[in-house]
């Protein structure tokens, strides 16, 4: 009995395995074997932003039964950060994992996919890329240049960096030496601040020894990993010139026309996922790194409203500049400052109603 009892639970068993082979996802037997190569901007020690490229990465591989590998390469490996969208347009690489702002110098236009002084928070770029024109006009202008761009990744609204000096006025900006990169430094140079670019790297050596008197990044989790509360004390916000930062996979266009549209669907929705991956784990890391930091003496500045404003104003005067001289930004930053004026509308109505009631509850008894 306790024989023909095994023999019977076995063939259970194995009618079971059999039949979940035959139910594996389609595109796991039949699917193609493809290996891209990424190339990220963002050093491996950032794991966030660089991050990004891995949790897409891994959810392609997952969803195909491992058919569709696509191995992250961090900045310098195959090539420099600022490199990539080179890379990618002449398929160095079949993809990379970037911000359009670092191409300022090649057309003002890239800025707009990643984030623009006083541009749109996260959640209205979402609904600007995903259920306005922000999508189809971004892409067509991307193709200009052999590439197909996704969203993949956010950082939120950044802080405004890191300075070894107050900031009462914006006479205190005069002749400012900052690190900080594109469209911004602009804006901040008609306010008269001498914008300088660097790489990640060169940042910290540079502030410690007074080469530049401020610098920008990202947000608290990683400005502690960077080191730079140690040898600056002031940590103003907010970063007017990046409501939110969104990072993108660019995707050489033919290779992207050689996928089959499976995989095509499966690269979105790995890239969707890393887009609020990314923004989850920020939000999450954020609050604690900046009360370790103002704990070990970080002083917390809000920008004057005097530099707020006059800030406002130089980067109107730059958009104008700009779209006197280029009709591609002109098309795609009219839709932008369209969408933007409707959706500031909405969100001081709801949702800045309620967050800002809710945030003058902070420390306040539950």
């Amino acid at each position: 009995m306790e024989r023909r009892s095994f023999l019977s639970k076995a063939s259970v068993g194995l009618a079971a395995g059999a039949a979940g082979t035959v139910a594996m996802p389609a595109i796991a037997q039949t699917g193609p074997t493809i290996k891209w190569r990424l190339a990220s901007s963002f050093p491996k020690s950032l794991d966030t932003i660089y991050g990004g490229a891995e949790v897409m990465a891994a959810r392609v591989a997952e969803a195909t039964g491992g058919k569709f590998q696509i191995q992250v390469f961090a900045a310098g490996e195959i090539v420099p950060g600022p490199g990539v969208l080179d890379a990618v347009k002449d398929a160095t690489v079949e993809c990379g994992h970037t911000c359009g702002y670092y191409f300022y110098g090649k057309d003002p236009t890239f800025c707009i996919d990643t984030g623009i002084p006083f541009g749109m928070n996260n959640r209205q770029m979402n609904a600007w890329i995903r259920h306005g024109n922000g999508g189809k006009l971004l892409s067509e202008f991307f193709a200009k240049s052999n590439i197909v761009p996704i969203p993949c990744g956010n950082t939120g609204s950044q802080m405004g960096g890191w300075y070894r000096k107050e900031i009462k006025s914006v006479a205190d900006l005069k002749g400012l030496k900052m690190r900080i990169a594109g469209m911004a430094g602009e804006v901040l140079g008609k306010l008269g601040v001498v914008a300088q670019q660097l790489s990640g790297a060169d940042i910290y050596p540079a502030l410690e020894k007074g080469t530049i008197d401020a610098t920008e990044w990202v947000g608290p989790y990683d400005d502690k990993k960077l080191g730079f509360n140690k040898v600056a004390k002031f940590y103003y916000y907010p970063a007017w010139w990046e409501g939110s930062t969104q990072v993108s996979l660019y995707i050489n266009s033919k290779e992207w026309d050689k996928l089959p549209k499976e995989y095509q669907a499966i690269l979105k929705i790995a890239c969707a996922d890393a887009n609020t991956d990314m923004l989850a784990k920020y939000d999450a890391k954020n609050p604690t790194a900046l009360t370790e930091m103002v704990g070990t003496g970080t002083q917390l500045r809000q920008f004057p409203k005097d530099v707020m404003e006059a800030s406002y104003k130089a980067a109107n005067e730059v958009y104008e500049e700009i779209m006197a001289k280029n009709p591609d930004f002109k098309k795609i930053y009219t839709d932008f400052a369209k969408f933007k004026e409707m959706e500031n509308g909405w969100h001081r109505l709801a949702e800045g109603s309620f967050s800002f009631f809710m945030y003058s509850k902070v420390g306040a008894k539950k």
